[in-house]
């Protein structure tokens, strides 16, 4: 059968079993039951005249056809957002989409922005995924989303960012530490005191060692959490201490459910980066949101 007669739909499908590599998630991915998503990429390989998978054990692999396949429908899906930004640019910023990835600590101030550039251009569809940098690094690489918003640019990845705003880390200790309330606190007070540190590779919690070691201290790791609320609770529970942004405690501290610490050096200051692969070419409503972002005010004493 000739290569004509596959449709978009069956591409769009065994692309979907592609990246996940598991029939029944790319099913649950595209709302699809299992029994039509094998039918579709059954037709597909049928009409390439080749099978497209592979199983060995409970595993699936791309034949090396379904690889050829593969990067058929990643170069059509780049043409079609190609195409997608070319119509949308035709309409100005009132139309089109945006999607945007960020790090969960910007869940309390970037998500407010977006609703407000929304408002401003109700034509626009957006979508919004939050996750921890190792995830965004991971879209990144994929170019899945068009902007993303993290602490600080990826050195091993050709990307062009902009810093937009600070991002104030401050100490914070449950009620009744003996160390609340006190003035300037030196950095070597805190030498035998446990921490709940963010996962590895964290931005946060690079720049908090990096502070540390450079007086000599090496944090006594008591729980490693990646959840800002888990740390949040885990900290007033009295576990230990943490380094926290000051936009995701501010509830917290006015409600007297943690205590900020006035230690020397503190706040660390950081900043916040909208990136993008490099050489990208933003859609209209993409390109606009970025500059609304970069001109945002965010709430909050770390903005």
């Amino acid at each position: 059968m000739p290569l004509r007669h596959a449709t978009l739909h069956q591409l769009r499908i065994f692309s979907a079993v592609a990246r996940h590599s598991s029939f029944a998630r790319a099913a649950e991915a595209l709302h699809l039951s299992p029994p039509t998503l094998s039918l579709q990429v059954k037709q597909l390989a049928e009409t390439v005249g080749e099978p497209l998978f592979e199983q060995i054990g409970k595993k699936i692999f791309l034949t090396r056809a379904g690889q050829a396949v593969a990067q058929t429908c990643q170069d059509i899906e780049q043409r079609m957002e190609r195409l997608s930004q070319e119509l949308a640019a035709l309409h100005g910023i009132e139309k089109g989409s945006v999607s945007i990835a960020i790090l969960t600590t910007l869940k309390y101030t970037v998500p407010k922005v977006l609703a407000e550039f929304c408002a401003e251009h109700p034509g626009i569809e957006a979508t919004l995924f939050v996750g921890n940098r190792e995830t965004l690094l991971q879209r990144l690489a994929a170019n899945t989303d068009d902007l993303y918003v993290m602490g600080q640019a990826p050195a091993h990845m050709d990307v062009a960012s902009e810093h937009f705003a600070e991002n104030r880390l401050v100490m914070v200790a449950p009620p009744g530490h003996p160390l609340a309330g006190q003035r300037e606190v030196p950095a070597q007070r805190l030498a035998q005191e446990p921490f709940v540190l963010r996962e590895p590779g964290s931005g946060t919690r690079l720049t908090t060692e990096r502070f540390f070691g450079g007086h000599g201290i090496t944090l006594k790791n008591r729980l490693e959490v990646s959840s800002t609320e888990a740390i949040k609770q885990t900290v007033a529970g009295g576990l230990g201490l943490a380094v926290l942004s000051s936009t995701t405690v501010v509830s917290e501290l006015a409600l007297g459910e943690l205590v900020q610490l006035d230690v020397q050096g503190f706040p660390l200051i950081r900043h916040w980066y909208v990136v993008c692969p490099a050489g990208k070419k933003l859609s209209a409503a993409a390109s606009a949101f970025k500059t609304w972002l970069l001109h945002a005010k965010l709430g909050g004493p770390a903005a």
